[in-house]
C-alpha cells in the first residue's frame, strides 16, 4: 500500500534527503511528492525470499553484487523522482562512479543496477508505468515486477487476471518482456543458473 502525505509542496531531491526520518519509514519521491511506502507482511515474505535467492547466486558464482537493505534509485534528468525497490541487486564494482551513494545511499546509473524487483501492491500503476520508463532510461539490465495477486491491469497480465512475474531485460537500449507463471521456470540474464518457479514465489501467498 501507499499514502500520499497531505499539504505538501513539489519538493527537490535535495529537499528530500533532508526530510527523511533516518531509520523510520519508507518513502520514496514520486514527480517531487513525498509518498510513504506500507507495504503488507506477505508483500515483505516475497521480496525477502526473492532476495535470499539472489544472494545465494551471488555466493554460488562469486559474484561482485550485494544486496543493500534500502537504496534510492533517481530518476534520469529529473530531481523530482527517486524510488526504493523492494529488491535491488547492485554491483560493487561500479560504486566508485557513483557520487551520490556514500553519503545519500542513492544510485545514478544502470550500470550499477544489474536487476531490481519491484513486488506490486495498490499502486500497481506505477511499477507498469513510470517506473518501468524511468528504469528502461537508466538503462537497468533486469527489471522484475512480481504481482503474486494479480491486481495488475488487463493490460499487463491478460484476461482473465492471474498472479504475473514480468521479466524485464534490456535488450539494445529497450525492454524486452516475458512473463511466467504457475510452472514456468523464471529466465533471468543476470542469474542463469535461477532454478525457481512462478508457483514457488506465489505459493508463499497461500
Amino acid at each position: 500500500m501507499i499514502a500520499t502525505l497531505p499539504e505538501q509542496k513539489q519538493i527537490t531531491l535535495e529537499e528530500f534527503w533532508e526530510w527523511y526520518p533516518d531509520g523510520h519509514g519508507r518513502y520514496e519521491l514520486h514527480n517531487g511528492v513525498i509518498i510513504e511506502m506500507q507495504p503488507t507482511g506477505t508483500h515483505e515474505q516475497v521480496a525477502g525470499f526473492l532476495a535470499g535467492e539472489f544472494f545465494a547466486q551471488i555466493r554460488k558464482l562469486q559474484l561482485p553484487y550485494f544486496i543493500p537493505r534500502q537504496a534510492l534509485i533517481k530518476a534520469l534528468d529529473t530531481d523530482k523522482s527517486a524510488y526504493i525497490p523492494d529488491v535491488i541487486v547492485l554491483d560493487q564494482s561500479a560504486l566508485n562512479d557513483e557520487s551520490l551513494w556514500k553519503k545519500r545511499s542513492t544510485i545514478t546509473q544502470g550500470k550499477t543496477v544489474p536487476l531490481l524487483v519491484e513486488v506490486v501492491s495498490t499502486n500497481w500503476r506505477d511499477d507498469y508505468g513510470y517506473k518501468l520508463i524511468d528504469y528502461e532510461n537508466l538503462g537497468i539490465t533486469e527489471y522484475w515486477i512480481v504481482d503474486y495477486l494479480g491486481l495488475g491491469g488487463m493490460r499487463y497480465i491478460g484476461d482473465p487476471k492471474q498472479p504475473t512475474i514480468s521479466i524485464y531485460q534490456l535488450i539494445d537500449g529497450e525492454y524486452q518482456l516475458k512473463q511466467f507463471r504457475g510452472k514456468d521456470r523464471l529466465i533471468s540474464s543476470i542469474f542463469p543458473e535461477l532454478n525457481l518457479t512462478a508457483e514457488q514465489i506465489f505459493a508463499i501467498n497461500q
